[in-house]
Parts: C-alpha cells; sequence; structure tokens
C-alpha cells in the first residue's frame, strides 16, 4: 500500500483578539465578494489561473482522492463552443425547464439564457468531479464524497480569485455533458461547475 508522505503541521497559536480582529477581517475582505456577469477583455495571465486552481488542490477531500480536475481555457474558439452550447441548453430550460418557482426567484436578478460573458471574459475554468479514479497500474479505483469534495475545492477556487483581485461566477447550465465533449474529457469525468474569469 502507497503511503502519502509526511507534511509537517505549522501550528501557530494566536491571542483570541488577534483571531477575532483575522476572522473579522477576513469576512470583511470575502463579503465584498460578487458574482459578476460582466467582464472586461483585459488579458489575465495564465500564472494567476494556475495559482487559483493550485490553491484549489489545498482543499481536503474524501480519503484525500482529490476528486477533481479544472480545465481552463482561453481560446476564443472553444470559449465560443461553450457559450454556443450553454445557451442552447439555457434557452430550452427558461422555456420550460426550469419550473415556475425557479423561474420567479430568478426574476429580480434579471437572468437569462443568454451568456455574453463565456465568450467575452479572458478564461472560461470549467471544474469536473471524477466519479472514480485509477492507480498507478491503471487499475479503477472508488473516489469518497465526491461532490462534496470538489464544491469545496470550488469554494477555494473562488477565494483565491477574489483575494488576487479576479471575479468569477459559477454557471451551471443543465445538462452539462457537453462540455466532456467540447473539452475531450474522459469518462470517469462529470461538469460541475463553469467559471469565467477576469
Amino acid at each position: 500500500m502507497r503511503r502519502h508522505r509526511f507534511l509537517p503541521f505549522h501550528f501557530e497559536k494566536r491571542p483570541a483578539e488577534e483571531m477575532l480582529q483575522r476572522g473579522r477581517s477576513y469576512y470583511e475582505f470575502m463579503n465584498r465578494r460578487r458574482s459578476i456577469r460582466h467582464f472586461s477583455t483585459q488579458p489575465v495571465p495564465r500564472e494567476l489561473i494556475e495559482l487559483a486552481i493550485r490553491t484549489a488542490s489545498s482543499a481536503p477531500s474524501g480519503a484525500h482522492r482529490q476528486p477533481w480536475k479544472f480545465v481552463a481555457v482561453s481560446d476564443p474558439e472553444i470559449k465560443h463552443q461553450i457559450r454556443v452550447k450553454a445557451e442552447r441548453e439555457e434557452k430550452i430550460s427558461y422555456a420550460g425547464r426550469m419550473p415556475p418557482d425557479w423561474l420567479e426567484v430568478l426574476e429580480p436578478l434579471g437572468t437569462t439564457w443568454e451568456k455574453p460573458y463565456l465568450d467575452t471574459c479572458p478564461w472560461v475554468v470549467v471544474a469536473f468531479a471524477e466519479v472514480h479514479g485509477f492507480d498507478e497500474e491503471g487499475f479503477r479505483h472508488k473516489n469518497y464524497y465526491v461532490q462534496e469534495s470538489v464544491g469545496i475545492a470550488c469554494g477555494f477556487f473562488i477565494a483565491a480569485l477574489h483575494y488576487m483581485g479576479l471575479h468569477t461566477l459559477t454557471h451551471t447550465p443543465s445538462p452539462m455533458r457537453f462540455l466532456s465533449k467540447i473539452l475531450k474529457r474522459p469518462g470517469n469525468e462529470r461538469p460541475y461547475i463553469i467559471f469565467p474569469v477576469g
């Protein structure tokens, strides 16, 4: 059995007043985060996206399987393919797939099936949930708490973007299987969230 290498735990005890100040400061910082639907076309360095993904990879996961993959896209043609397919599914949803109460709660937000930001944002990052993995010999192994683990990693990703001064939106058209085809993902992965980033 392969064991994970030991990583030291760097514990730093802080006075209660300092912890409270840090907690308040972080809350105020995160409370300024907003979901954005209008993005500048100003380029975003690839390294920033990579750092946000590395931060996401530090999230806890069931049995430390890290059952996620993040696919970052800057190619305008591929981003446009994603937009076309996403809008097709969203149009069907808004026209009858969504129940009336869902449409009612969306109405104050002014959202529609149109998603132009998928073309204009510098990056589209798609998170995939890995429903099972493969060991070093190629044998299939089970992943545990996949949805919960991927959700936590996506939260870390969003927080990292906000900390760097970037913005995003969680977009989940349903169904999302078209993403697997466009991005040529293997059969053991399921699309989880689309993140336009800019």
